[in-house]
């Protein structure tokens, strides 16, 4: 007996043990191995699927939170365009203001100019009156000593008035 030339009974409990191991095998072990095999095919098309359903929720996140700063950029140059009017309103409001301010200040300060130098004229007035009548007060006085220089300047009194109701225009 060789190698090459088996015996019938070697071949046979070789056959049997094979027979029994692929029985053993096709009943207990095939059915686990299809099984993992199986499982792991699921797992590994739910992940490929969960996967997908990712990248697609990441489009839509990516997609919403572009919209999302837009929407920021486009309210942010609202705020901003809106501040911007608001502050040419209360500096243009501030200036009106200001020259309004300005005007009532001058105004007030012509009408107190006005009263000042009408008060400075009627207190001039006032005293060349008072030298006026004090310097009328000393010529008489030294004219009007005794009763001939009274009487004169009576006459001469009189002769202006005259000449003036008889002649207006003088």
């Amino acid at each position: 007996m060789g190698l090459l030339q088996p015996e019938l009974g070697l071949l046979f409990w070789t056959s049997l043990a094979f027979g029994v191991v692929l029985f053993l095998l096709c009943k207990f072990g095939f059915p686990v191995i299809l099984r993992s095999v199986e499982e792991r095919r699921r797992f590994i098309d739910s992940s490929i699927d969960a996967a997908h359903e990712a990248e697609v929720r990441l489009e839509r996140v990516t997609l919403d939170s572009e919209a999302i700063v837009e929407k920021a950029e486009a309210e942010r140059q609202q705020i901003l365009r809106t501040a911007t009017d608001e502050r040419d309103r209360i500096v243009a409001e501030a200036r009106t203001k200001a020259e309004e301010e300005a005007r009532r200040i001058v105004a007030e300060a012509r009408v107190q100019a006005d009263e000042e130098r009408e008060q400075i004229l009627r207190d001039g007035r006032q005293q060349v009156a008072a030298l006026a009548v004090a310097l009328s007060e000393k010529l008489l006085r030294g004219e009007l000593r005794d009763k001939q220089s009274q009487t004169q300047l009576a006459d001469r009194l009189l002769d202006e008035i005259n000449t003036q109701t008889t002649n207006p225009e003088a």
